[in-house]
Formats: structure tokens, sequence, C-alpha cells
């Protein structure tokens, strides 16, 4: 059975997210944090595509980001992680993929979500229990969008720059995003549609992408149960 392609729009940002295999780790030291973020940034401005947030867990990576050309993400993740698997494996004199399969990803809605997400995604670690404040883990992009330091990967989105006049005031606008807990309903829509590579939007906006796209943003209803074998195995 064939893939089923992706929901992908020049334009149109897509939340993304890359596994390690069989849930392993994929960064073993802070260097390997630094290395993926340096081909990432050299990936994106490759494809022309602008990443918003970011977290490197230890065993997956999430990352937000704006396609400027339709296989432009494809072609920055395939690149990325060929180059990172590449450069770890002679680093740790190991062999074979670090990823689990492909990676997944998920367009979404910018004018509902896009802050939501930002927030979804800075706040890994501490769903992890690593850290108890976003803008104490390194290895995200909070210290950027909320904090003010300067991170080269990151090209902020227009909606993102409207939260303030500058960078103080975006930065404080954005600190006080993270007052307010993600209610449940967002963080399970955010989950399964980024974990079936769906849309993330209200009806309107996935009625808009279906007829873009001429495709169903919805799961197609699942088929008849077969009938049990005849060793009892369905």
């Amino acid at each position: 059975m064939g893939r089923k392609p992706r929901f992908v729009l020049p334009g149109h940002t897509q939340h993304i997210i890359q596994r390690g295999l069989d849930r392993q780790a994929c960064f073993f030291a802070p260097a390997d944090c630094r290395l993926y973020l340096e081909l990432l940034q050299e990936a994106a401005a490759r494809y022309d595509c602008h990443v918003h947030a970011y977290a490197l867990m230890t065993n997956h990576v999430h990352l937000l980001a704006t396609p400027h050309q339709s296989s432009g993400i494809s072609f920055m993740m395939q690149r990325l992680a060929q180059r990172y698997v590449r450069t770890i494996n002679r680093s740790y004199r190991r062999t074979g993929t670090l990823w689990e399969g492909r990676y997944k990803a998920g367009l979404i809605d910018t004018d509902t979500y896009l802050l939501t997400c930002m927030r979804y995604i800075e706040l890994n670690p501490l769903r992890a229990q690593m850290v108890t404040h976003p803008a104490d883990y390194a290895w995200s992009s909070y210290r950027h969008n909320a904090v003010g330091k300067s991170y080269p990967v990151i090209t902020s989105h227009p909606l993102y720059l409207q939260l303030g006049h500058d960078q103080a005031t975006r930065c404080h606008a954005y600190r006080e995003l993270f007052t307010a807990r993600i209610a449940p309903d967002q963080l399970h829509d955010i989950r399964h549609t980024l974990n079936q590579e769906l849309v993330l939007g209200p009806g309107a906006f996935r009625r808009q992408i279906e007829n873009m796209l001429k495709r169903q943003t919805e799961e197609r209803p699942r088929g008849r149960p077969r009938k049990a074998s005849s060793t009892g195995e369905y």
C-alpha cells in the first residue's frame, strides 16, 4: 500500500515531528544539538523554508516551519536527516539510521493555531519533566521567541511579529501566552492531526484546503471488520 501524500501548500505552515528509531535517542550530547540546528539552518535556507519554532528532545524533534515551494519541507527534512545521521555515525562509530521512518507533518491554520502550536512545541521539555520552566531548556526556540535571544535558524512568522511593535514588546506578549494552559481539546487536536498527518483548523479552513488540493482533509471511515479466519485471527 503506497504512502498517502501529505497536505502541503507553499506559504502554509506545517507542524513536523521526527522520532528516533524505536523511540531511542537521536541526540547524545549538546554538540549533537548544535550540529542539528546548524544543519537545519542550512537546509531551510537551501530549500526556502522558514522555521518558526522547534524543540530538540532526547528521542524526537518538533519543528514548525513554512515552505515557500511545494517540495521545500520534504527536501529540507531529507537533507537534514541524511547529513545529521552521516555525521553522528562517523562521530560515534555507529551504523544505520537514527530515525523511525519518514517524518510526520500536518498543515495548520495559522490564524487559529500558530501561537498555540508554538507553545505546544516549546512546552515539550516541561511535559517531559526535564525542566520546570521553558526558558531553562537550551534546545528549544523559547529563548528566541520569549526572551529575545537571537537564534539564526528562526524566521519569525508574520503573526508573531504582530504581537508588538518591537522585539521587547513581542517577547512580553509571547511570555504572557504561557500563563494559560493549552486547553485539553486543543492538545488532542494538535496530537491527533499531527500523528495522522491531517489538517489542523476549523471546518471552514479544512474545506478551503480541500478545494485547493482536491482531497479530503478528514479521516475516511473505516470499512467493515474482516471476518474471522479459520484460526480465529483477524
